[in-house]
């Protein structure tokens, strides 16, 4: 028996609907068919399925940019030696939290990829920082049943951050799955 497909791909037996069938149907009054109107509101930006959101500043990588320096600065800060640049290294890893926040923040809410663990988190590591350099401020150093204390109420901040999260990211997903994006 000879091999029928050889050197070139087999068809697929299941058709795939045009997406654009529709609107560039001719209408039957003889009119010219008309272009495809592009999709207004918040996705409009968004070209292909798997591109991520577009920054407002869009031409520029600012985001980026920040995780580039701030890692940049990380390095030198440690070549350097920490203890003398303390300063150096808090500002590089500020811009380095600064830019992935950002770009995952931008990507959870346009509902292109899911980050509600680690944005939850986030809360929570700055409620439990607060507090704790308030009371260094205040007694000069933390007690160490401070952290255990404290336990409870940060457990509490990322539950509910990730279920506020989790449902925003569910409406935008839908949302993006409606608009025929993904």
């Amino acid at each position: 028996m000879a091999k029928r497909n050889t050197g070139r791909r087999g068809r697929s037996r299941k058709r795939r609907p045009n997406p654009h069938a529709a609107r560039e149907a001719p209408a039957s009054d003889g009119a010219a068919p008309r272009a495809p109107q592009p999709r207004a509101g918040r996705l409009a930006n968004v070209t292909a399925p798997d591109d991520r959101p577009q920054a407002p500043w869009h031409p520029l990588p600012l985001s980026e940019l920040l995780i580039l320096v701030g890692v940049i600065g990380t390095v030198v800060a440690y070549l350097k030696g920490i203890q003398s640049n303390v300063a150096l290294l808090a500002a590089s890893i500020a811009a380095v939290a600064i830019g992935t926040i950002e770009v995952t923040l931008r990507e959870h809410m346009s509902g292109f990829r899911s980050h509600t663990l680690l944005l939850s988190v986030i809360p929570a590591v700055v409620l439990h920082s607060a507090v704790v350099l308030a009371v260094v401020a205040v007694a000069g150093r933390a007690p160490s049943w401070l952290s255990v204390a404290l336990l409870p109420i940060d457990v509490a901040v990322v539950v509910v951050c990730f279920k506020l999260l989790r449902a925003r990211y569910v409406d935008a997903r839908r949302e993006r799955t409606f608009a025929g994006l993904r």
